[in-house]
Order: structure tokens, then sequence, then C-alpha cells
């Protein structure tokens, strides 16, 4: 159970060998579930993006292969997810197109700067949902779309087991996730549960 616990509570904050290895994994493992996700987004054309909690950078490329014309700012507080999120979008750091930074969304510091943000499989670890969703209230625009895409409703047998192994893990409900936005100052909040697995999409805008 050591090395077990030792290797899956990478998915809180990467380091070493170890979280080397998770953030390698996480590219194609939440691949499906980022899809899912991603296809929810159908009537805006974003120009600025903010992709917050980026792991290994899969998602932060696949939005700038949806959205051509924009731009991606993507951050994480791991330096492991930070090396292999830049690696993997080489090219469109290159093209000007992507950055990819340290960051925490406790603590953004951004003012209105993008037009939509995302967070996929990641307010599990954040340090107080109303807080955090304030942080990226702050950095969008007004009218700004900020969409929260995880594996668990927060109610699978799953994430309780996890939970119960990563510190300072935190499955959340729809109702709660729902909630906090309200909370943190988004107008307009909606959300959707796949037919037939606990993913869920919650889409705020601001």
């Amino acid at each position: 159970m050591g090395l077990f616990k030792n290797f899956v509570s990478q998915t809180r904050k990467p380091e070493g060998f170890l979280g080397q290895m998770m953030v390698n994994g996480m590219n194609s493992g939440h691949a499906k579930m980022a899809d899912w996700g991603m296809a929810h987004l159908k009537t805006i054309a974003p120009k600025e993006i903010l992709e917050v909690g980026c792991g290994g950078g899969r998602n932060a490329h696949e939005l700038l292969q949806k959205y051509p014309s924009s731009k991606v700012t993507a951050i994480d507080y791991s330096d492991v997810s930070v090396a292999k999120a830049a690696a993997y979008n080489t090219d469109m750091i290159q093209k000007g197109r992507c950055k990819v930074q340290q960051g925490d969304v406790s603590n953004l510091n951004m003012n209105e700067q993008y037009d939509l943000a995302t967070a996929f499989e990641t307010i599990y670890f954040w340090p107080g949902l109303e807080k955090c969703f304030s942080e990226v209230n702050k950095a969008l625009k007004p009218g700004g779309i900020f969409m929260i895409v995880n594996e668990s409703d927060g109610t699978d047998k799953a994430s309780f087991q996890f939970e119960s192994i990563i510190d300072g893990m935190k499955c959340h409900t729809v109702e709660e996730i729902e909630g906090a936005l309200k909370e943190a100052g988004f107008s307009k909040v909606k959300s959707d549960h796949h037919e037939s697995k606990p993913w869920i999409t919650v889409i705020a805008k601001k």
C-alpha cells in the first residue's frame, strides 16, 4: 500500500520520478473524459484561454486545435507538470500560441484577461472552492466561461476510495460545485452528467 499510495498521491502535485510517471499517464488516461467535456463547448469562439491545472498538457493542445485562432496559457503548480506540458506543446509555444507556466489557482493575480478558463480533473485538490473559483472569475473577461470537467461526481465508490488514500483530496458533488460557483460571482451555471459514467461537466458564465 505504501508504494501505491505514494504513486496515486502524485495526482495532487506530481514530483520526482513517480510524478513523472503519473504525468506521463495523465494525457492518455483522461483523454476520453476530457474530449467528452470539451464537446460541451459549442457556441463560443474564445481568443484567450486559461487552462488551470494543465497536467501533461494534452488538453491545452486540444483546445488550441479546437480554436485555431486562440492562444492558451496553461498553468500548474507542479514543476513536473509544467515541464511535461511545455514539452508536449513545444510547437505551439514556438508559434506564440501557447504559454506554460507555474501558477497557484488560489492566487492567480489575473484581471479580466481570458474568454475561457478550463479545469480538467483538478478541482479535487484546490484549497477552498469558493476562493479558487473567485480567482478564476477575476481572470475572466465579462461574459467569460469557466468549464470544469471531473471523472467523479462526488458520489461514486471509486472517489471515496481515493479520498481515503490521497491526502487533501475532496470529490465534490455537482450541487457543491454549482453552489461555490454562484458564491464566487458566476451568474449562470449549468451541468451535465455522463449517461453511463460518473463524469460531470459544469459550465459557468461570469
